[in-house]
């Protein structure tokens, strides 16, 4: 765990010194492509950052629990950790761009709840079938996800500052149905990988002193 912590910060330091830089392109005033390639950004970057940590949680992080709670809980540590990061490079990169308070908190809410099913469904898929199977699984959360907002931008507009415009019936076309896909798909991913990793290293135990003997 202070491994992954101590490689987290690395990352969370680069993406908050990149984020000024933003500050010599800021986009137009409601621009969808601008808020799009900002928000894809961001969640890759909580994606890169899950794969480049999710090799750690080969190491237990708890002890006194049993195997599947222990690995179920540092699982969760790590998506916390990640989407944690996410979380702070959006507000700094959203603040350098001068976006619309009301899009800050857009992109916000939107790079957390993508960031954080995008990250469980990677790390069950992983611990499941493997590397690139979580990288596969991890992609197409939030390929679906960046999709639905951009649909819902396009669908409602911005407000007349290039703010968000919060319409109840298209969020509920368009955003909240694949919030709620992304997040049973996520836990029921994360529970399936945990479950898969740890029978397979229980019949690796059991078949290890039958060798030997």
């Amino acid at each position: 765990m202070e491994r992954a912590i101590g490689r987290s910060v690395r990352w969370l330091i680069a993406g908050l010194v990149g984020a000024p830089l933003l500050l010599a392109v800021p986009p137009p005033h409601g621009s969808t492509p601008w808020i799009l390639f900002h928000l894809t950004v961001l969640v890759a970057y909580g994606l890169a950052l899950t794969m480049a940590l999710v090799d750690e949680l080969d190491t237990p992080w708890f002890t006194g629990l049993s195997p599947k709670a222990g690995l179920f809980g540092s699982a969760v540590s790590l998506v916390v950790l990640a989407t944690g990061a996410v979380a702070l490079v959006t507000l700094a990169s959203s603040a350098a761009l001068r976006l619309d308070p009301s899009m800050q908190f857009l992109q916000l809410l939107s790079t957390l709840d993508i960031a954080w099913a995008a990250g469980a469904t990677a790390i069950g898929a992983r611990l499941a079938a493997g590397r690139i199977a979580g990288w596969v699984a991890g992609g197409a959360v939030v390929a679906v996800c960046v999709w639905s907002v951009a649909a819902y931008l396009n669908a409602v507009g911005y407000t007349p500052a290039g703010g968000w415009l919060v319409d109840g019936d298209a969020m509920w076309r368009y955003i909240l149905p694949y919030d709620i896909a992304a997040a049973v798909i996520a836990i029921t991913t994360l529970t399936l990988g945990v479950r898969t990793r740890t029978e397979a290293s229980a019949r690796q135990a059991m078949a290890q002193p039958s060798r030997q003997s």
